[in-house]
């Protein structure tokens, strides 16, 4: 484990993001643009601690890093390094730039001996008001290239490295009571999953370049989903892409370009998240010296910017409740669930959360669930259905997912802005033949994807 940060006493932690700051010495007035955009972000931002995600510096060396280390060491705020493909071409080794970087000033990150690579470590964030771990930072080393040009043109995360994750993020959790802390992860090279969330409903942010990612995918994603601690994971390498969106669960991001001695036609900039402790979330955005944006927010993979919605507000609490849902049963051979809403079901009943289990048929049928739905906190939630056959959600009069048709097991999902308190719902569902399956999740401020908690779903008392 590496040097610890600390949570703020409000329960914040800023981290500034720089990549492929390329910083050079043969091109007039280049480094100079550099310092001041990144002092411009640090002064601006006030981060708890500066990422550099590689490609830093290209010759020479010795001068370059530097350059760096004066920037960063001034700064005052903690700062570390994982290193790029392009970090060790000029004459100094990934091992001489660990040997300079560690005797620097506020640099922190203690490198993992006998791993593939040099920048591999682990930095915990420690509690605003105890002096326990409360969040947890992966380094990953994603090497250069491959030795055979047959693999492609990148070198990938390798075996030794995924176990040595995988181990420490048992440890980590089987300290701490067996649930996992909120963590994230750097790395320089994008995983090959980056190609996979483009366009997918979570996505926001600009792809203008194609993912140079490896072509071998070692399974260092796979991982992750499975450890169900990483919440994100961050990237440079493509100068050209800075969008974001998640994947199972696990968001996938680039930087933003930092500096002025590479390609690429964005503002240089940086990428800002920040945690929140006690909450398994973060928040992200783009900070330039023109503006801020993409903010955005995990796990509900949506803005979080109140100039970007307007909630819907909630009802005055509905008289007395008590948890459950309000069903009633229908019994036909429907095309659409929209017929359900011009007839009288043959039964109703009280259940604890949306079930078939009550139907009496085995095709030709169909629910109406009704209720209030209490909501936490005022922002963007995303609302899904996994139906077999069709089934529409409805909040209010605003209908969030609709999935409807007769159709084998599909997932639809929809978003809507909601302020805090009770929200009335309608869920229509129908079964037209063979198999059936109804399932409705949220995600949302605090809230990773899950099915909708009973303790969330709410009817009046009698």
């Amino acid at each position: 484990m590496s040097d610890p940060v600390r949570f703020k006493q409000d329960g914040k932690f800023k981290i500034a993001q720089f990549t492929d700051i390329h910083v050079h010495f043969d091109t007039l007035g280049e480094p100079e643009k550099t310092r001041e955009n990144l002092e411009f972000i640090l002064k601006t931002e006030k981060p708890d601690l500066s990422v550099l995600t590689g490609d830093i510096v290209n010759s020479p060396a010795p001068k370059g890093w530097q350059f760096i280390a004066d920037i960063f060491s001034s700064s005052g705020i903690p700062w570390t390094v994982v290193y790029g493909n392009h970090d060790d071409e000029d004459v100094w080794s990934r091992e001489d730039i660990y040997n300079f970087l560690r005797q620097q000033k506020g640099y922190i990150g203690n490198a993992v001996s006998g791993l593939s690579g040099v920048s591999n470590f682990i930095i915990p964030v420690i509690s605003a008001t105890t002096d326990t771990t409360a969040a947890v930072l992966y380094f990953f080393d994603s090497h250069g290239y491959p030795e055979k040009k047959k693999h492609g043109h990148y070198d990938w995360i390798k075996p030794d490295q995924i176990q040595w994750y995988r181990d420490q993020s048992d440890r980590l959790t089987s300290n701490h009571h067996n649930k996992p802390f909120p963590a994230l992860a750097f790395m320089h090279i994008p995983l090959p999953e980056y190609k996979q969330i483009i366009g997918n409903p979570t996505y926001i942010g600009i792809k203008e370049e194609d993912v140079c990612s490896p072509d071998l995918n070692s399974g260092l994603f796979t991982s992750f989903v499975e450890k169900q601690d990483v919440m994100g994971v961050f990237c440079g390498h493509d100068h050209d892409n800075n969008y974001i969106g998640i994947l199972n669960d696990v968001a996938l991001a680039f930087g933003q370009v930092s500096g002025h001695g590479g390609y690429g036609k964005f503002n240089r900039g940086s990428r800002i998240i920040e945690l929140s402790e006690g909450f398994y979330n973060f928040r992200t955005w783009i900070r330039t010296e023109e503006k801020v944006q993409f903010e955005y927010e995990y796990p509900s993979g949506l803005s979080f910017s109140t100039a970007d919605f307007q909630p819907v507000s909630a009802v005055e609490q509905p008289g007395k409740l008590k948890q459950g849902v309000s069903f009633g049963y229908f019994k036909g051979n429907f095309k659409s669930a929209v017929e359900l809403n011009a007839l009288k079901p043959v039964r109703s009943g009280d259940l604890r959360n949306f079930s078939l289990e009550t139907a009496e048929d085995s095709d030709q049928f169909g629910f109406e669930f009704e209720g209030f739905i209490h909501i936490p906190t005022t922002g963007n939630y995303r609302f899904y259905t996994i139906s077999d056959d069709g089934s529409m959600f409805y909040i209010g009069d605003s209908l969030v997912v609709n999935n409807d048709g007769s159709h084998s097991l599909e997932r639809k999902e929809g978003s809507i802005a909601l302020e805090k308190g009770f929200h009335p719902y309608k869920l229509l569902y129908f079964q037209d033949y063979m198999g059936k399956k109804l399932e409705v999740g949220i995600s949302g401020i605090s809230i990773k994807e899950t099915r909708i908690p009973d303790e969330m779903l709410f009817i009046t008392k009698d």
